[in-house]
């Protein structure tokens, strides 16, 4: 057994074994939506990089978002494109380490930047006078940091402790490698232990990303309840934050019952669907639900489409 686990240098990933039949058109689906991803977020980046009126909080916060976005798009398109157009799906041991790091900090991140918005709104709304001074430049870049470098940290511990396993087969049936997956492949269950214990912690942390977020909307809604004034600005700014919430959510509660419940008798298809879902839904509908609501990007993006001046620059000679 000990010679089989010394040969494995690559896993075979099974997940478009049964799709191959629709490769053509699945490849043209796939770029599509990857061309769209790639020009509705680096488009809402752009609009809020070059306009000096969208330098606040929210908008940063918003372009991280969208740059994060990229980046955990980035870590699936193109290995799926290429596999679409190859007999053999194959992905190196370090590959999908580096695959699952990429993937999976992606999501944290997500919910992390969702988490900081959150607090944005709520200082926002409940104490607008002490705004500027809680919000300052100096903490939303600590706040970014911490949405980045926290998911990137855990990530990186997770997979170190795979990395430590010794695995008896290299076949993982999904479409990308999973770091659960791949500790399930271990020889000896009993190693496991730790990577079982650590992977709990990681997801109390993320329930606790969750509480802080139904805290900060509970004393929202209680102010705008109590307020006619801050309601425009609660229907404004938080239900495209609430939106991509409940997106994400969804999304990574449907990944997680497919890996863990998800029955074999499920046709491959509807398997492929579940588990890219948090990859392609939130990364496209992010930019679409917060270009279309907030005024200041739905304004910006349509002068700039329009090829119209923007009325808060002054003309130059």
């Amino acid at each position: 057994m000990m010679d089989n686990v010394s040969v494995i240098k690559v896993f075979y990933l099974s997940g478009l074994s049964e799709t191959m039949n629709y490769r053509s058109v699945l490849f043209s689906l796939t770029l599509l939506c990857y061309c769209v991803i790639l020009l509705a977020n680096i488009t809402l980046i752009v609009t809020i990089i070059l306009d000096k009126n969208l330098h606040e909080p929210m908008y940063i916060l918003l372009c991280a978002f969208c740059m994060n976005g990229l980046y955990g798009s980035t870590g699936f398109f193109p290995k799926c494109l290429w596999d679409l157009l190859s007999p053999v799906h194959v992905i190196s041991y370090s590959g999908c380490l580096v695959q699952v790091q990429v993937l999976y900090s992606f999501a944290g991140s997500d919910l992390s930047i969702l988490a900081v918005m959150a607090y944005d709104r709520y200082v926002a709304i409940c104490r607008p006078l002490q705004y500027h001074s809680i919000m300052s430049k100096k903490r939303i870049i600590k706040l970014m940091c911490f949405s980045w470098l926290t998911p990137f940290c855990l990530m990186a511990i997770n997979n170190s402790l795979t990395s430590r396993l010794k695995l008896c087969s290299p076949y993982i049936a999904r479409l990308f490698c999973v770091n659960w997956i791949i500790v399930t492949l271990a020889c000896f269950p009993a190693e496991t232990m730790v990577n079982s214990i650590f992977a709990n912690i990681t997801i109390i942390v993320y329930i606790s990303h969750g509480v802080f977020i139904v805290w900060s909307y509970i004393y929202i809604i209680r102010t705008c309840v109590n307020s006619i004034e801050k309601r425009p600005k609660f229907m404004q700014t938080c239900v495209p934050h609430l939106l991509s919430l409940i997106t994400l959510l969804f999304t990574l509660f449907f990944d997680f019952i497919n890996l863990r419940f998800g029955s074999k008798s499920l046709p491959q298809h509807l398997k492929n669907f579940a588990e890219i879902e948090f990859l392609v839904i939130p990364p496209l509908m992010n930019p679409v639900i917060y270009g279309f609501k907030l005024n200041k990007i739905r304004n910006k993006f349509l002068n700039l489409l329009l090829l119209k001046r923007d009325p808060d620059v002054p003309e130059t000679d």
